[in-house]
């Protein structure tokens, strides 16, 4: 397979991605497909979780749900984390819950080498999934405010939307069929 074959993507519009979002509300699975499809690409991996300040942190901890205010400053470090991995001429898969389509527009912009990964699912499914997790700092209370704050991308952010309901194995297949890339894919 020849480097151009690897990266083709579906539609001729977008080039190559440098960086993937993989976004979606607490317990979608973010962090878990985002590592794997990083794996399966030999890209790297960071969660956007692991970029918000102490605050931010400690208010979610205490089941208190940010506030936009709360989110700039970790939105920017985000952005900046992208943009560093772009400059080095990286590629690498961020998991973020980038609710809004505001949050998008500062992590994407005019970034036509990032995009986004959509994990959908059903609240039930989701609040069942955040009961077994252990040692997370987000709450299954703060899902509903989740759910409440997500604006589902538009067909203009060009998002690949994936179920979450197949195991996260399956919903990385499906993430690199719609990307048409190939399973062994390795980018220079």
């Amino acid at each position: 397979m020849t480097a151009m074959d690897a990266r083709h993507i579906e539609n001729a519009s977008f080039p190559a991605p440098a960086v993937m979002i993989v976004m979606g509300v607490s317990g979608s699975g973010k962090s878990t497909v985002g590592a794997l499809l990083a794996r399966r690409l030999h890209w790297e991996f960071e969660d956007a979780d692991w970029l918000h300040p102490a605050s931010n942190v400690d208010k979610m901890h205490n089941g208190i749900p940010l506030t936009d205010d709360d989110r700039r400053s970790w939105l920017e470090a985000v952005a900046i984390w992208i943009d560093n991995t772009r400059r080095s001429r990286e590629h690498a898969v961020v998991a973020c819950s980038a609710l809004k389509r505001r949050y998008r527009d500062v992590l994407i912009g005019s970034r036509a080498d990032v995009r986004l990964i959509y994990l959908k699912g059903e609240e039930t499914l989701i609040a069942r999934r955040i009961a077994t997790r252990h040692e997370h700092f987000m709450p299954r209370s703060l899902l509903h405010s989740q759910f409440e704050a997500l604006e589902e991308p538009g067909p203009d952010e060009a998002p690949i939307t994936v179920s979450i309901e197949p195991q996260p194995r399956e919903v990385v297949a499906q993430i690199l069929s719609a990307l048409a890339m190939a399973e062994d894919v390795r980018t220079p």
